[in-house]
């Protein structure tokens, strides 16, 4: 079972995720609203997977990304992007694994979010 740390400030998103990831039967190990509980939690969560909101990250997001990594170093971090734009190069830049759009259906969401669990487990 995939384990996932969710970071998003919103809690009707983290809600709607978490139903989702719920039904493709992925574990929640834990969830924040903001960046400090996220570099403080993340670490000792054991995640599979990091869902970080895009909006969460600090105004460098390739500093905060690193630091992330460096905590959670055997995690895949995925970011979680609200409007498709040049922010998704950006996430990747900054360290992101992959990016997820929060306005795609979510049969395409759940689609993408079994395609990196693939990858965890076959990695």
């Amino acid at each position: 079972m995939t384990r996932i740390y969710l970071a998003d400030a919103r809690a009707e998103e983290r809600t709607a995720l978490r139903l989702l990831l719920l039904d493709l039967k992925m574990e929640i190990v834990g969830e924040a609203a903001d960046w400090s509980i996220t570099l403080a939690q993340a670490p000792i969560s054991n995640a599979d997977m990091l869902l970080i909101d895009w909006e969460l990250l600090p105004n460098s997001a390739t500093a905060a990304l690193k630091k992330l990594r460096k905590a959670c170093p055997a995690a895949l971090v995925i970011i979680l992007i609200s409007h498709l734009d040049a922010r998704q190069q950006a996430a990747l830049s900054a360290g992101a694994d992959a990016f997820i759009s929060k306005g795609e259906m979510p049969e395409r969401l759940a689609e993408r979010l079994r395609a990196v669990a693939e990858r965890i487990q076959t990695g």
